[in-house]
């Protein structure tokens, strides 16, 4: 009795570790593709997060109208990619990385023309990475959908890139006057 009671606690430990663990079962993806898409959902919330304390603090109208644009359009993107992931039972995070909880902290002290151009040298940045992180995908991914994924959203994300340039000239210009 005392074995059959054991065997049970013991399955019943092991089936609900293997539940929470993530699951990152995609039929005919690598590991990089699960990293992809696992990086571009906590990348997108972090945009998300950032763009809305932007559109809160931000002077520079330019600066505003891209924070903006930051929270619609990688809102969108992540419910695709959240769509795509269910599909592939790939489990997203759901919070921001602690990198990017940290600039979210110190972007959060800064005010005005500070806050504005902290803001957009660190969109540029990311940006230029993830433009480069989509690239890549689209080019080499081993999943088509997650490699379709990535095909359709670097439009989109050059255009973030051109844009958040734009939008630092403006914080500088503006904080030089």
């Amino acid at each position: 009795m005392r074995t059959v009671l054991f065997a049970g606690v013991a399955f019943a430990l092991a089936t609900s570790a293997f539940a929470q663990a993530p699951a990152r079962h995609v039929a005919s993806s690598g590991s990089e593709d699960i990293e992809f898409v696992l990086d571009a959902a906590k990348g997108g919330m972090a945009e998300v997060e950032l763009g809305k304390l932007a559109a809160e603090r931000a002077q520079n109208a330019e600066v505003k109208k891209f924070a903006e644009r930051m929270v619609s359009d990688h809102s969108k993107a992540g419910d695709e990619l959240k769509s795509l992931a269910q599909s592939k039972g790939i489990r997203l995070p759901e919070q921001i990385e602690a990198k990017d909880r940290a600039l979210l902290n110190r972007l959060s002290k800064l005010n005005g023309a500070a806050f504005d151009r902290a803001y957009m040298q660190a969109m540029v940045s990311d940006h230029v990475k993830d433009v480069n992180e989509f690239k890549k995908e689209a080019n080499s991914g081993r999943d088509p959908q997650v490699k379709s994924f990535a095909s359709n959203t670097l439009p989109t994300l050059e255009e973030h890139l051109q844009h958040a340039r734009q939008a630092r000239q403006a914080a500088t210009t503006t904080a030089a006057n």
